[in-house]
Formats: structure tokens, C-alpha cells, sequence
């Protein structure tokens, strides 16, 4: 693909070689010249001065540098859909593979392709053009909607409710059993029954080995657009609000909210019947015990302003050297 027409595709303006042949993508450090990069941030102004790369794809006001340039208002959405367009996903074709095992009853919409061993349950209803890939199962009284994919061995337990677009990556669990015991008499644990289902909005995301939990009343929610990254685990009766993200290992115990457009970094922890408003921003490792008011940034465990917790973590290094001088100046005063 020539520059000149990856521009027009992205709706970008090309300064430079509009001739030049793009063949691959790279990182800005290892491309070559007939590779595509980007930069999105301002530090790495030096690499694109230097790189190989054949075309650079910057913001409008980015330096002029000796690769060509494709300036756009968002280089790194941009640079999503080039990854896209050199990388498309994999296509499955329609069909049924002859060790699917479907339930009389399921119905399954037009366009799907089944792969091997894949299990689907009785009355579920699958909309057209789903993937399933081998060893996924779903339970019965499943109900999916349209462009569904799952990857191998994800499961979907009984009852859950899946809206278009959704994306299972391998391992995923929707719907198992919240974590709910009551200990009787004897001190021993008694299973809470957990009957709620799970419902994943259209376009959600569930990356590896995450694990979203049916509630033991109502439901557990995932909003529209919202995407869950690996070993994530969402506790019974929890909601997640439209286009949030939890990256890598978050936790969220049971019955929390958590809302619109919010970012849970890698190792957050949130207590249970806790509320985080719209556009929450929880830095990695932080653990959440009570409620956090939209908009704000928090850091630390327990969490607090992220720039207090900066000043505090500052000065974490001197405090020895902060307490030996108080204790010069105490012993200063007592003479």
C-alpha cells in the first residue's frame, strides 16, 4: 500500500513521499523502511527523528522529521486501525464441525461457524454470524446476540445474557459462582445459591482467564463498550459502567459499582458495596475500601488523592534521614 493512499484511508494529511510502498508495521526503534509507526507521545520526538521508518503517523503540529509524516488527531486510534488493515483478523468460515455437540433445541443464527467440540445447551439462542472456536461451551438458556466470538474454552454458564459484538478471548469464565457462604452454628460454610445471571453489553471485551461472577440476587452488569483485561475477577451482583476499563489482575468483591468511562489499573483491589463514580482513575496496586467521588484520581492502599499520595511517596526515601534531624533538633531543645 503506497503512503499517499494510507493517508486518504485514515483521513490523514501526508507530508512527504506520497509514493513511498508500506509493507509492514513496526515499533518506531525497529522499523524499516517499508514499515509504518507512530508516535503519540511527545517522548519519543528523538526516535522519530532517527528512525528508519518508511511513514510516521503524528499529530497536525508534530516537527517536521525526514520520514514521511501522516498527521492525524489521534495517531494512536489511527495507528489501531493500520495494525488492522496490514494484520486483519482471522475469518472462520460458516459451518458446524461434525463434533459440535448442539442441543435440539438451541437455535443458532445464520453465518456461524462451530468449531470442534464446542458445546452449546438446551434453548439458546445465538445470533447470526458467531464464532465459537473449539472447546467453548454455553449453558443452556444462554441468550447471545449478533458477531459474537469466543475462543477456545471460554464458557458462558446457564441463564447469562450476551449483546452484539461481544468478545470472549480463551479461558473466560461469564457466570460462575459468585462467592457466597454463611457459616452456621457449628462454624462451618454453607453455599449460597447464586441464580442471577450475568449480562455483558454489546461491544464488551473479556480478555484471558477473567472471571465475571453470577449474582445471588438480581444480576451482575457489564455496561456497553466496557473491556476487561486478563485474570480480572468481577464479584457477584457488581456493575461496570459503559467504556471502563479493568486492566490486569483487578479485583472487585461483591456489589461493586463502579462507573462510566472509568480506568482500574493493573492490581487494584476494591472492597465489596463499594461506589466509584464516572471517570474514576485508580493507579496499579491501590486498594479501594470506600467510595470514591466522580472524576477523581486516587493512588495507594488504602487509596487517597493521587497527588498527595505523590508528595507522601516522595518523601518516603528521606524520612530517615527527616527523623534523625528531628531528633537532633528534640535533643537541641532539651539541653
Amino acid at each position: 500500500m503506497k503512503s499517499g493512499e494510507l493517508a486518504e484511508r485514515l483521513g490523514a494529511a501526508c507530508h512527504g513521499n506520497a509514493d513511498l510502498e508500506l509493507t509492514g508495521v513496526a515499533a518506531i526503534e525497529n522499523a524499516g523502511p517499508g514499515d509504518v509507526t507512530f508516535v503519540a507521545n511527545p517522548r519519543y520526538t528523538a526516535l522519530a527523528r532517527n528512525t528508519r521508518a518508511g511513514a510516521v503517523l503524528v499529530a497536525p503540529d508534530f516537527p517536521e522529521i525526514q520520514a514521511t509524516t501522516l498527521r492525524i488527531e489521534n495517531p494512536y486510534l489511527a495507528w489501531a486501525r493500520v495494525l488492522e488493515m496490514f494484520h486483519p483478523a482471522p475469518k472462520y468460515p460458516p459451518g458446524i464441525h461434525p463434533t459440535a455437540v448442539i442441543a435440539a433445541s438451541a437455535q443458532i443464527g445464520e453465518g456461524a461457524s462451530i468449531g470442534p467440540y464446542a458445546v452449546i445447551g438446551d434453548n439458546c439462542v445465538i445470533g447470526k454470524r458467531a464464532t465459537l472456536l473449539p472447546h467453548v461451551v454455553i449453558y443452556p438458556n444462554v441468550r447471545i446476540g449478533d458477531d459474537f466470538l469466543a475462543h477456545a474454552h471460554s464458557v458462558v454458564r446457564e441463564g447469562c445474557v450476551l449483546g452484539d459484538r461481544v468478545v470472549l478471548q480463551n479461558g473466560v469464565i461469564v457466570g460462575g459462582d459468585g462467592f457466597g457462604f454463611a457459616k452456621d452454628q457449628a462454624g462451618h460454610w454453607q453455599k449460597i445459591v447464586q441464580p442471577g445471571p450475568v449480562v455483558l453489553e454489546d461491544d464488551v471485551e473479556i480478555q484471558s482467564n477473567s472471571c465475571i461472577d453470577r449474582a445471588s440476587v438480581g444480576e451482575t452488569r457489564i455496561a456497553r463498550g466496557a473491556k476487561i483485561d486478563n485474570l480480572v475477577q468481577v464479584g457477584h451482583s457488581s456493575t461496570v459502567g459503559e467504556d471502563t476499563l479493568l486492566c490486569a489482575q483487578v479485583g472487585l468483591a461483591g456489589s461493586t459499582h463502579i462507573g462510566k468511562s472509568a480506568i482500574l489499573a493493573g492490581q487494584v483491589g476494591v472492597a465489596g458495596h463499594c461506589h466509584l463514580g464516572d471517570r474514576v482513575i485508580v493507579t496499579a496496586q491501590s486498594g479501594i475500601g470506600g467510595d470514591v467521588e466522580e472524576g477523581k484520581v486516587v493512588s495507594g492502599s488504602p487509596a487517597y488523592d493521587n497527588k498527595q499520595w505523590l508528595r507522601v511517596s516522595a518523601l518516603m526515601p528521606r524520612l530517615p534521614e527527616i527523623l534523625k534531624r528531628l531528633e537532633r533538633a528534640v535533643k537541641k531543645t532539651a539541653e
